[in-house]
């Protein structure tokens, strides 16, 4: 496994090269990209052998995200999104939606994940997106805000209101009814394609609800958001990594009052805090990443607390990152300033930090 790990990694190396910055400042990741990844099953590395995937663990899944996180938060996020997306097929869908959307995700198909409303951001209790039962099809009509790979993918799967519960719908991109409309200048992740998606009165055939349906709104949430938080974390590490590189190289290279940066002890201090950074947020996702392998008891506050310390250290480090680089760092589409932009997301995206340090203290209470 560690081989195909090592091999993934070499070929999005390959792949990317130094094109992420003009990715960056263009705002669009090239679809060849993402389909040349898609099919390789690259963005999906967890889902099963048995479905076409890869087969990963989360350990493997982990350390594969944050080298993408080092090269390119946009890609990174595109392939959060389709994990993501994998993940709630194979947890909520029935054998036979598994079989089929499975192994179309793990060979090129791009999908995303629509949770956030205009009314509905941390509090997903508030989704007004519904759908319902007509005959032997669905309904569905609402407003999703900032999805994120809604403008690479061919399926959107949509949170919905379904009576007194709630439903995830697989929602093709060209179904009627369904319009797309990119978010224009995001401030970090700039080419991942977050956009808008408008369902109007879109009628679709009933096997396009996850599992039939009704289930209890927060189990969809908590399911999608699980994978989505584990992942962010890696991606963060991959923040940090970039930026104690991009850091050190500088520190050693720039020379000032006849020495090396590193040298002096106030820069030589950023590059110890940056590199700790790396080094905490690496080892809370690597706990993680093992609760997850072996369905720990404390699974769910070990991928909250990864994301909270991943997503707080990157805009940490990103921004020591900056001071250290100075002027060198501030060019639009450096490594550094799109770290110090995409770490910022990583503080709000699948679950706020605020909202982070609640769901942790509501652990550490009900261990008392």
């Amino acid at each position: 496994m560690r081989e195909t790990v090592a091999a993934a990694t070499a070929a999005v190396t390959e792949l990317v090269g130094d094109r992420a910055a003009d990715w960056d400042r263009a705002g669009r990741l090239p679809d060849d990209v993402v389909r040349k990844l898609g099919a390789a099953g690259l963005l999906t590395g967890q889902v099963p052998e048995e479905y076409g995937g890869l087969g990963w663990t989360s350990a493997d899944g982990g350390e594969f995200t944050a080298h993408v996180g080092s090269l390119c938060g946009s890609l990174r996020s595109v392939l959060t999104s389709q994990g993501m997306a994998a993940w709630t097929v194979e947890r909520l869908g029935d054998p036979a939606q598994a079989a089929e959307l499975l192994p179309r995700l793990a060979s090129g198909d791009t999908a995303a994940m629509a949770f956030s409303e205009p009314r509905a951001g941390s509090d997903l209790s508030a989704v007004a997106t519904t759908v319902t039962v007509d005959g032997d099809t669905v309904l569905l009509t609402g407003d999703k805000k900032w999805v994120t790979a809604a403008d690479h993918a061919d399926l959107i799967l949509v949170v919905a209101r379904m009576g007194d519960g709630g439903a995830v719908v697989v929602v093709p991109r060209n179904a009627p009814g369904v319009r797309v409309s990119r978010v224009a200048d995001p401030l970090g992740c700039r080419a991942a394609g977050h956009a808008e998606v408008r369902l109007d009165g879109v009628r679709l055939p009933l096997d396009s609800l996850l599992g039939g349906g009704r289930q209890p709104l927060p189990l969809l949430v908590t399911t999608a958001l699980a994978y989505g938080r584990i992942s962010v974390a890696w991606g963060c590490v991959g923040i940090l990594r970039a930026c104690v590189k991009a850091a050190v190289e500088h520190a050693l290279s720039r020379e000032q009052f006849g020495r090396p940066l590193a040298q002096h002890q106030l820069v030589a201090r950023h590059l110890a805090e940056l590199w700790t950074a790396e080094q905490v947020a690496t080892r809370v996702c690597e706990y993680a990443s093992r609760c997850w392998d072996e369905h720990a008891a404390d699974l769910a506050a070990a991928v909250v607390l990864a994301k909270y310390v991943g997503a707080e250290y990157a805009v940490k480090g990103a921004a020591a990152a900056v001071q250290v680089l100075a002027s060198a760092g501030v060019r639009d589409g450096h490594v550094v300033a799109r770290a110090y932009r995409d770490a910022k997301l990583m503080e709000i995206i699948e679950g706020s930090n605020e909202m982070c340090q609640l769901m942790l203290a509501d652990h550490v209470l009900g261990r008392q």
